[in-house]
């Protein structure tokens, strides 16, 4: 049974070698809803659990292209509640070890609850900040993230975190969406309209929606070599949790464009009901947006 580690600079750093079971001095509170564009909730919680079995696939195939295996150290940088952690303890056993580090303190114990409860052993889920986490240099063989640089509004500062705590000549991989694209068929003017709602809400701390596509370009600005880089788009039938993401989202952002005024209540209200009655109809196809997975090399140092 692993502990919950919580702390950030000399706690989490300390976590990597003696696990403690209470808050760090150091600790270093964090408002999700300030760093995260889709905040903290209930909601948010358990589309994030959905979101583990939903894009398994693209997680698998991104930690191909990082060469994950056993014997490996991994990090999942913004696990949420869940994140990769299963995956990566799959991956490097026997004799891995594996990191989860969020900074939402909700999502941090229902992780670890996660890790206890499915005897994870080699398994620590950290309290801290992915742009500065306080873990050292190069402890990793692999640094991941999912749905991570999304949704911060300097997601350079996470890569170059990501880069620092991977060893040389070890990986660092991503799989992030690109917003902008996404199909409808036929259109709807309630989708386009919360489609505009998203988009605002969604950029006002200014998360950048279209990071998937600038993913090799981050890679490279940060000084990762053999950058390798793939798009995938899922269509989604009736029936599947996805096939309502967008809608989902909309439900997740509610307070926050509310409060920008860029809609009420009431056309909130309405436009959700309208856009699922129309993806209520089998024939109707959607594509929520494509997914970016991205893996890169740290150059050894010389």
């Amino acid at each position: 049974m692993s502990e919950s580690v919580v702390g950030v600079e000399s706690g989490a750093a300390a976590a990597l070698d003696s696990p403690v079971s209470g808050p760090s001095s150091a600790r270093v509170k964090i408002d999700p809803n300030a760093v995260y564009s889709l905040g903290s909730g209930v909601g948010e919680s358990e589309r994030l659990q959905r979101q583990a079995d939903e894009l398994a696939p693209e997680s698998e195939s991104v930690l191909d292209r990082a060469d994950l295996r056993s014997g490996h150290s991994a990090i999942d940088l913004g696990c949420g509640p869940r994140g990769i952690i299963e995956t990566l303890y799959g991956r490097v056993s026997p004799g891995g070890r594996v990191v989860g580090l969020d900074s939402d303190p909700v999502h941090v114990a229902m992780a670890a609850d996660l890790v206890a409860q499915r005897k994870l052993d080699g398994v620590q889920i950290i309290e801290a900040d992915a742009r500065q986490t306080g873990l050292p240099a190069g402890s990793f063989d692999v640094v991941h993230a999912r749905t991570l640089l999304v949704n911060v509004p300097k997601p350079a500062e996470v890569l170059a975190e990501m880069v620092r705590l991977a060893r040389p000549g070890g990986s660092v991989a991503s799989v992030e969406p690109d917003c902008e694209t996404c199909i409808c068929y036929p259109p709807h003017p309630a989708l386009d309209r919360l489609g505009e709602l998203f988009t605002v809400a969604f950029s006002r701390n200014g998360a950048d929606p279209l990071i998937g596509r600038r993913l090799a370009e981050l890679y490279r600005g940060a000084g990762l070599a053999d950058v390798t880089i793939e798009a995938r788009a899922g269509v989604y039938p009736l029936g599947h949790s996805r096939r309502t993401l967008q809608l989902d989202l909309i439900r997740t952002l509610r307070s926050q464009i509310l409060a920008l005024e860029a809609a009420d209540e009431q056309e909130l209200v309405a436009l959700d009901a309208a856009a699922r009655e129309h993806l209520a109809n089998p024939d109707v196809v959607i594509m929520p947006h494509l997914y970016f997975l991205a893996a890169a090399r740290k150059p050894a140092a010389a």
